[in-house]
């Protein structure tokens, strides 16, 4: 990690009014007015994709004028899309939280529900440099994809997945109720988990390069701890310590899975016996049919590779 200051005078706005079901028009306001009344040059992106998005933050980028930062006012499935543009180029990335999840700027200190303190933030100026995940696929078409929280395989990827199409109730709650929809259906598949520069004493991780054949419910790899909203999955992940945490959960029961449940939304760590976590530079994850998302977007299906990128991305930081 390192970190810095610098003046913030000139920013690229990126906006996604449907953030946080449909709260994100009034905390970009508020949060507008706030870089206005300081004499803060916006210029806005309000594009009708994520491709068209990428592509005016890359413009906004490379055109001339370099802004200070790209500030993204959404949740963590608008900053994924941003990340696209900014990952790597050393441009400042803040965040105004308007999301369901807000689980990035959680974890780097953001207020997640003061839109005007989240902007004076941006105006302190205050950057580190933290590391992102870098998702790659062997499947005709797959682009690879950077993600800065957590990528969930199997039975979380489906939760979420249901949960973004899901209009009630607001919040975290829907991740808990979109679980408890999934849990009926498919449950536990076979995975094959091929680890790399495995972390030698660190959790519950062998002293060498490994493959692990089990049947598991779901596999999450985080470089941040939380996801959807404050779960606490990858409880010892480390966001600068160039590697990925894995929270593998064995062949629970349905009755086990939702006694973890409650824990998980609250925050606590996954207690069983069935958990297990691993810490690697690299992971290759293969099972028959399941999905996968990176901070809640869609990732298409395994098998896939993921491995940690150092000081890939500057964050603006209390």
């Amino acid at each position: 990690m390192t970190s810095d200051s610098r003046p913030v005078r000139a920013i690229t706005v990126v906006t996604n009014p449907q953030s946080g079901v449909g709260r994100g028009h009034e905390v970009a306001a508020a949060a507008l007015a706030r870089f206005r009344a300081h004499g803060v040059d916006v210029a806005e992106v309000r594009a009708p994709s994520a491709a068209e998005s990428i592509r005016q933050v890359r413009d906004s980028i490379t055109g001339g004028a370099e802004p200070d930062a790209v500030v993204c006012i959404g949740g963590d499935g608008l900053m994924n899309v941003v990340l696209e543009a900014i990952a790597q180029t050393g441009v400042p990335l803040g965040l105004i939280p308007a999301g369901t999840g807000n689980d990035l700027a959680r974890e780097i200190g953001v207020p997640t529900d003061d839109p005007v303190a989240a902007a004076d933030l941006i105006l302190g100026g205050r950057t580190r440099t933290i590391d992102l995940g870098r998702i790659e696929s062997p499947a005709p078409g797959f682009t690879p994809k950077w993600f800065a929280t957590v990528t969930g395989t199997g039975f979380d990827a489906r939760v979420t997945l249901r949960a973004n199409d899901m209009r009630w109730p607001k919040g975290p709650l829907r991740y808990t109720f979109a679980a408890l929809a999934e849990i009926s259906g498919r449950f536990t598949v076979p995975y094959r988990i091929e680890l790399a520069g495995v972390a030698p004493g660190a959790l519950d991780n062998p002293d060498a390069d490994t493959v692990i054949e089990t049947d598991a419910v779901m596999v999450a790899i985080g470089n941040t701890r939380t996801y959807g909203g404050g779960m606490l999955v990858c409880p010892d992940a480390v966001m600068d310590d160039g590697l990925l945490d894995l929270t593998v959960v064995g062949a629970v029961s349905r009755l086990d899975m939702l006694r973890m449940l409650p824990a998980l939304s609250a925050g606590k760590r996954i207690d069983h016996p069935q958990s297990k976590q691993y810490r690697v530079t690299q992971v290759t994850l293969t099972a028959p049919g399941a999905p996968a998302t990176a901070d809640g977007e869609p990732a298409g299906t395994l098998p896939i590779t993921l491995r940690a990128v150092r000081d890939a991305l500057t964050v603006l930081v209390r």
